[in-house]
């Protein structure tokens, strides 16, 4: 229920902005935003669905095979929509802002947006190859999983070719580099997870840690990157500053991250990897050739290198903390307006 209020609310306060703007076009990035928001509550509402049977107690109305394809149904849309669309959202209106120039393709930014929007909410069942789903729908989420690439992809080469002209940037501007890197990992989570959903790389590569580095090269390379490099650039605005208070914390906080990052999906991707064929291995006389506790072992060194990365990851957080803090410091008076300048309105000034 509180989940409820929050959403409501967020819903009113993001409607009420759009029709109270002095401006006749709506940027495609409220599209995204809009999208994010309409369909967690439409994924909330249906996977919660249930029977009351007291004040305090109820029956979900699915079982057995249809409540994991729900489930996963769920799952999955959780992952494009609250862990996607929003963020494309970030994507479309910070990357322009930064470079000062429009988008690379206004038309493929919309074609982005409905492609995204009419495939991703069939790709849930690759998560349930090989098991008593019907084998039908899992070849249907496979094959929606495998052609969401196109959309993917071409949305994220939006953005990295808004940089034409102004790659140069990336030399000095170490908030660009956290949102082109991040753009990097949204391109190469949305290939592999498509490759991942083919039944037979799937065959290999579920219930190990390849998993584990596919989500944490989107979790912590895409989301995380593209909302940093958010952050810092609303925070100065908003206490009335051009730019955080070091520019050289940023700096070092991209490459503890991205090392981070790099170390802790890497070491999954060759963890799950091995973790899956030596599941798969056999002998001659059909035994299988490694007992559980042999691949348990198998996972130590990979683990280790996962945990520095998740130090480094964490340690890059704590410089941005300390660069937030001086950031702070360093504000004089009050901001009447902390938000970002309308593009038309930037135009005139």
């Amino acid at each position: 229920m509180l989940i409820t209020v929050v959403w409501v609310a967020y819903l009113w306060l993001f409607v009420g902005t759009i029709m109270k703007r002095r401006v006749k076009h709506i940027f495609v990035a409220n599209w995204f935003y809009g999208a994010f928001i309409i369909a967690i509550a439409l994924l909330h509402v249906v996977n919660s669905l249930a029977i009351p049977a007291g004040p305090m107690h109820s029956y979900p109305i699915y079982s057995g095979a249809v409540d994991a394809m729900v489930q996963w149904w769920y799952g999955h849309n959780a992952v494009g929509f609250f862990l996607t669309a929003g963020f494309l959202g970030m994507m479309y209106y910070f990357v322009p802002r930064r470079v000062e120039r429009p988008i690379y393709s206004y038309r493929l930014s919309i074609v982005h947006f409905w492609a995204l929007i009419a495939i991703y909410m069939w790709a849930g069942p690759h998560h349930l190859h090989y098991t008593a789903l019907p084998d039908w729908v899992q070849s249907v989420g496979m094959v929606f999983s495998l052609i969401l690439l196109a959309p993917s992809w071409g949305g994220a080469i939006n953005g990295v070719m808004t940089l034409s002209g102004a790659w140069h940037k990336l030399r000095t501007d170490p908030i660009l580099k956290f949102l082109i890197v991040a753009i990097s990992f949204y391109m190469m989570s949305t290939f592999e997870g498509p490759m991942m959903s083919i039944k037979t790389v799937n065959a290999l590569s579920h219930y190990t840690d390849w998993t584990i580095g596919h989500v944490h090269s989107g979790a912590l390379g895409w989301v995380a990157m593209i909302s940093i490099g958010s952050i810092y650039m609303v925070i100065p605005r908003c206490l009335g500053l051009k730019e955080m208070a070091s520019l050289k914390m940023i700096d070092q906080h991209f490459w503890v991250h991205t090392i981070g990052v790099v170390l802790y999906t890497v070491s999954m991707w060759i963890a799950g990897i091995g973790q899956g064929l030596m599941a798969r291995a056999s002998n001659p006389d059909g035994t299988l050739t490694y007992a559980f506790v042999e691949i348990v072992k198998f996972n130590y060194p990979y683990y280790m290198i996962r945990f520095l990365g998740g130090v480094l990851v964490v340690t890059g957080m704590l410089i941005m903390v300390a660069n937030v803090v001086r950031t702070f410091r360093q504000a004089r008076g009050l901001v009447e307006t902390p938000v970002l300048k309308p593009a038309a309105e930037a135009g005139h000034a």
